[in-house]
C-alpha cells in the first residue's frame, strides 16, 4: 500500500441554487491539481456530506477521479454505523483510499473502535487511512488503539490526527509501523507536527491558498524548517480565520469572495456572519496582495 504524503485537500462542495455545482467542483479541482497538491479528500466534513444524496456523492466522486489528472482521491465514507459506512463504501467504489471517522455521538469505547475500523478494512483491499475528531465525535482514538490498528490489519495505512492532543500523536509516530502515515487534520498544527515526523496534513486552508500550502508542506518535507516556520508565520491568520465558525462556513465566504463558488450551504449550516466575512475580506487581501 503506497502511503499518502504531502498536502491534501479537504475538498469543499460548492452549492448553486441549492444544488451542487459540479461546474464549479471540476474547476475547483483543476485548481487544486495545477497548484500541486498531492491528492484530493473529496465528501469529508469539509465538504458537507452528511447532506448530500447518494447520487450527489457518487458524481462528486466521479468529478474528482475525472480531473485528478492521476492525483489520489480519498473518498470520505464515515458514518456511526458499520451498515452505513460499508454502503458508502461499495457506492464510493472507484476511490483510490477511503477516510473513515471515528463513529459520532454513539461514544464507543476503544475496543468498539477497534473492532469497528477492523471489519470496515476486511471489506475492502483499498487502503484506509482513520480519521480521528474528537471535537465533532465526542470519542478519541487513543494512541494504543490506533497502532493496534496499523499493525495488525494492513490495509489500514495512516490516520488524519485532528484532536491536538501532540503527547498522543507523538506517541503515534514513535510507535506506529514503518509505512504508516500521520497526517495533521488541523491545519495550524502541520508544522509541529511535521517537524516531529509526520507525514503531511488533509487540510481546509489549501481550498483557498493551495499553492502557498503546498510549498509549505514540501518545504517541511524537505527538511527545510526555518523556512517553512516563515510561511506558517505568513499563514496562520488564515488558519485561525476558517475556524472562527464552525467549517465549512468561512471557507465557502473565502471562496465567494474570490470568485470560486456561491457563498452557498445546506442548513444546518448557514452563511457566515458579517463579522466573519470582514475577518475572511482582510486576511485574503493581505494574502495575495
Amino acid at each position: 500500500m503506497t502511503p499518502f504524503k504531502g498536502c491534501g485537500t479537504a475538498l469543499l462542495t460548492p452549492f448553486k441554487g441549492g444544488e451542487v455545482d459540479y461546474e464549479a467542483f471540476a474547476a475547483t479541482v483543476d485548481w487544486q491539481v495545477e497548484t500541486g497538491i498531492d491528492f484530493l479528500v473529496p465528501l469529508g466534513t469539509t465538504g458537507e456530506t452528511p447532506t448530500l444524496t447518494e447520487s450527489e456523492k457518487l458524481q462528486v466522486l466521479e468529478v474528482a477521479r475525472q480531473h485528478a489528472a492521476g492525483k489520489p482521491v480519498v473518498a470520505g465514507v464515515g458514518t456511526n454505523s458499520l451498515s452505513g459506512t460499508l454502503a458508502n463504501l461499495r457506492l464510493l467504489q472507484d476511490a483510490d483510499a477511503f477516510l473513515v471517522v471515528v463513529p459520532f455521538y454513539n461514544k464507543p469505547p476503544q475496543r468498539g473502535m477497534y473492532a469497528y475500523f477492523k471489519a470496515v478494512a476486511e471489506s475492502t483491499q483499498k487502503p484506509i487511512i482513520l480519521y480521528n475528531v474528537p471535537g465533532r465525535t465526542g470519542s478519541n482514538l487513543e494512541a494504543e488503539t490506533t497502532l493496534a490498528l496499523a499493525r495488525d490489519i494492513p490495509n489500514i495505512v495512516g490516520i488524519k490526527e485532528a484532536s491536538g492532543k501532540m503527547d498522543q500523536i507523538q506517541a503515534i509516530l514513535e510507535g506506529r509501523p514503518e509505512g504508516f502515515s500521520v497526517l495533521s487534520g488541523n491545519d495550524e498544527d502541520t508544522l509541529a507536527l511535521m517537524k516531529k515526523g509526520a507525514d503531511g496534513v488533509i487540510s481546509v486552508a489549501s481550498n483557498v491558498f493551495p499553492s502557498a500550502m503546498a510549498d509549505f508542506v514540501h518545504c517541511l518535507q524537505a527538511g527545510r524548517f526555518d523556512e517553512a516556520a516563515q510561511m506558517d508565520a505568513r499563514l496562520k491568520p488564515l488558519f485561525k480565520a476558517l475556524f472562527v465558525e464552525p467549517n465549512p462556513i468561512p471557507a465557502k465566504a473565502a471562496m465567494a469572495q474570490l470568485g470560486l463558488m456561491e457563498n452557498s450551504l445546506r442548513l444546518p449550516l448557514v452563511t457566515a456572519t458579517e463579522e466573519t466575512e470582514t475577518i475572511i475580506a482582510e486576511v485574503l487581501q493581505k494574502l495575495w496582495k
